[in-house]
């Protein structure tokens, strides 16, 4: 509330731990937020964009359009909604999570991804995040793709449920790799274990990484989900890459 006085335990902790910016340091009136201009620096997706594959137009050709990209060659997922451009500071935020270990940084990137949903969290029976392998989740101690999911079934109101994917094959990192080389190296990556089919058949579920690239992963992920009976799927991810400007 605008001009409430902070309790003591609140005043305390700003002091020992004052808000700074997520993306540069610089103090800021809130923990999880970003100064000005970071804020300034972000290239968010924002209407208009195409309702599959939420590419950005450069002009609005009218509610329900579809990109050239979506009608040539439809994804197996039912749309994909993301937050913002991955550069600048989006993509400094998206290593921190990935890379750094910043998993402080999950509850305001899992809140701008509900927002930058447009609806579908709201409209999901469940938040389903892509797993990692095994191997990795050791070496890495973490999923930050868990991590988001967590927070926005939380903020949601929504059934988390980490059980639903299992990452059966250990893949080299997509990084670095094309887009046909991307596809292999995530064929059969992913199934829906027994435990998870219960529930699943015509379920609605949002699925959540950090970053969407080829979407060789996400597609991956999808074809198992439907192949178990999900009815739809969203792919949400914090960060999109673009090779042209938007």
């Amino acid at each position: 509330m605008d001009g409430a006085v902070a309790p003591p335990r609140e005043r305390s902790r700003r002091i020992v731990f004052p808000p700074v910016c997520c993306g540069c340091g610089r103090l800021t009136g809130d923990h999880h937020a970003v100064c000005p201009a970071c804020w300034s620096g972000l290239r968010l997706i924002e209407r208009p964009y195409c309702e599959i594959l939420g590419l950005p137009f450069a002009f609005d050709p009218g509610p329900g359009s579809l990109s050239p990209e979506a009608i040539a060659d439809p994804p197996v997922f039912d749309r994909l909604r993301s937050v913002a451009i991955h550069d600048g500071v989006v993509r400094d935020l998206v290593h921190g999570l990935k890379y750094r270990d910043r998993t402080d940084l999950a509850p305001m990137m899992g809140e701008w991804m509900i927002r930058a949903s447009d609806g579908a969290v709201a409209a999901a029976d469940m938040i389903v995040p892509v797993p990692l392998h095994a191997f990795r989740l050791w070496r890495r101690k973490f999923n930050q793709a868990a991590e988001l999911a967590r927070v926005i079934a939380g903020h949601a109101g929504k059934p988390y449920r980490p059980d639903v994917l299992r990452r059966i094959k250990r893949t080299s990192r997509q990084v670095g790799l094309g887009a046909r080389a991307r596809e292999e190296n995530v064929r059969g990556a992913f199934v829906v274990p027994e435990s998870g089919r219960p529930g699943l058949s015509g379920k609605r579920i949002i699925l959540v990484d950090d970053v969407y690239t080829t979407g060789a992963t996400v597609s991956a992920a999808t074809r198992a989900l439907k192949r178990a009976g999900a009815g739809d799927v969203t792919v949400l991810t914090f960060a999109r890459a673009m090779s042209g400007p938007i």
